[in-house]
């Protein structure tokens, strides 16, 4: 099934799928990075836990029946997905003040943020992926301004189910980051991944950091963190 490979980014290999150009498959690799890559590392394991992770994830909002390039996870470390063009921008959701935020603004950390705050930054490795403005998403990402409405939306409704999906799991939602994709007849849909590389996450009782933290501030195991999210997501029954 596994054809040649397309691509390769910091935390996936992507590879077309024999007989099927309408489809691709996401390989994730135990590679973690930080501050757009200026910091690295391997974890073994971290490829199959952000594999299922997501995995579940994507299954929950496609019963919630938010449109996304997911089909189903093929193995521990690898899913199918309908290959989309990637709409060179990271999404952003805050609904509690921290990271970049509070530096950037003088917001204080654990600030809640009511309604949540969306910020755009444009997809580009050599500028260190900026903050920009709508008018700078439409010339620089070729979207329209009712394609950015239709993303907010998308990603306000996804933030919805994911507050309530990780609260059931004792974890609090702090912010995270989405990417979406236009689909062969240019349906706009989710992409990439949704995993504890992209979410700010923290346990609902001690405040416990449980993301890509505990590696950006060397402050925990994070072999061990990714484990406890997937075995609450599965305990508590979240994502069926």
């Amino acid at each position: 099934m596994k054809g040649s490979l397309l691509y390769e980014g910091k935390a996936k290999k992507v590879y077309y799928v024999d007989g099927k150009p309408e489809q691709l498959i996401l390989s994730y690799k135990n590679d973690a990075t930080a501050f757009n890559g200026k910091k690295k590392d391997q974890f073994a394991g971290k490829g199959r836990l952000n594999n299922l992770i997501t995995a579940r994830i994507f299954e929950h909002l496609h019963q919630q029946h938010i449109p996304s390039h997911f089909l189903k996870a093929l193995n521990d470390t690898e899913q199918i997905v309908q290959k989309t063009t990637i709409v060179p921008l990271e999404v952003v959701v805050r609904n509690i003040a921290a990271g970049s935020l509070t530096r950037r603004l003088a917001i204080p950390e654990k600030t809640v943020l009511n309604p949540p705050l969306i910020e755009l930054f444009y997809k580009n490795d050599e500028l260190d992926d900026p903050l920009i403005n709508d008018d700078h998403a439409k010339r620089l990402a070729d979207v329209t301004e009712h394609d950015l409405d239709h993303i907010k939306i998308l990603a306000l409704k996804i933030n919805e189910i994911l507050k309530r999906l990780f609260r059931q799991a004792d974890l609090e939602l702090v912010d995270f980051k989405m990417e979406f994709g236009r689909l062969a007849d240019g349906t706009i849909v989710l992409a990439d991944e949704i995993s504890p590389d992209t979410c700010r996450l923290w346990d609902v009782t001690t405040g416990e950091k449980m993301d890509k933290d505990v590696f950006r501030e060397d402050i925990g195991d994070l072999i061990e963190t990714y484990e406890t999210i997937l075995q609450r997501l599965e305990e508590n029954k979240c994502v069926k």
